[in-house]
């Protein structure tokens, strides 16, 4: 079977869906969408995401504690055997910033799909980068922990980190910027030359610079593409060797944007 997979910050589910996010998600298809930033309430989202994909769908939501603040979900055609929202880590309690959902799929298998929304950090804020620090570190053990019993597993999000001079048009106007600091992009160099994963964005973009997830509102940033790679498909060996194809899924003018995202979609042969 082909599963079609696209990860999306929203920037607010409610406005994403007042601005036509459902005429991406009829042209796209996908089976599975995870999201992050909904910043809607959990009795909503259901009703939201109906309007953009129809019935029929399983979905399963993480709320922030703090109302109108991040929040992730995770949307399946497969039915979902079950999900976590905290990944068992206090760093992830009630941030509505991480949830996993088990996915049932045709051939009895099950796939583990991670929608995760990692905060910005302030550079001249020691406080709010470490918590930015704490929240990778548990990603790490917890992304560690789902792959020990061999199962393919699947990060998705918004890591609001810029990994290489690749993944960021204004790279020397960014050094020494949260997102663009070392200490930062040393969590994601662990993963993909230490632990394995494999980042799809890159492997499918080419060498770049880009291709971008996140443009800014801001000035004629988004017509011309100086934007970050922020936002990843991020996979476990095995699924990784069953990945076909990962693409940035940009609307080719300004006004038919419904997010500051693009949705990163990749599809897999399972």
């Amino acid at each position: 079977m082909t599963l079609t997979v696209a990860s999306v910050n929203v920037n607010g589910l409610r406005a994403a869906v007042r601005k036509g996010m459902h005429r991406w998600a009829q042209r796209c298809s996908p089976d599975v969408i995870t999201m992050q930033e909904v910043r809607a309430p959990d009795e909503l989202v259901a009703g939201l995401l109906e309007q953009c994909v129809g019935e029929g769908w399983h979905i399963v939501h993480a709320e922030a504690s703090t109302q109108g603040r991040a929040g992730v979900a995770v949307a399946s055609r497969h039915p979902i055997l079950s999900h976590r929202t905290g990944g068992r880590s206090r760093a992830f309690a009630g941030t509505g910033r991480w949830i996993e959902a088990d996915l049932g799929l045709d051939d009895g298998s099950v796939l583990t799909v991670i929608s995760a929304y990692v905060h910005t950090g302030d550079a001249d804020d020691p406080a709010r980068m470490d918590e930015k620090h704490t929240f990778f570190r548990a990603m790490t053990t917890r992304m560690t922990a789902l792959r020990a019993d061999g199962r393919h597993v699947l990060l998705t999000g918004d890591l609001n980190v810029a990994h290489r001079e690749a993944d960021i048009k204004n790279w020397k106007g960014n050094i020494g910027k949260a997102g663009f600091l070392d200490d930062e992009r040393a969590h994601l160099d662990r993963w993909f030359d230490r632990l394995g994963w494999v980042d799809l964005g890159r492997r499918f973009g080419g060498p770049g610079p880009g291709p971008y997830t996140w443009w800014s509102y801001r000035g004629r940033a988004y017509d011309n593409d100086a934007g970050w790679r922020i936002d990843h498909q991020i996979a476990s060996p095995g699924l990784a060797d069953v990945a076909k194809d990962c693409w940035v899924d940009r609307t080719e003018v300004y006004a038919d944007r419904w997010s500051d995202h693009a949705p990163l979609v990749a599809t897999y042969r399972l």
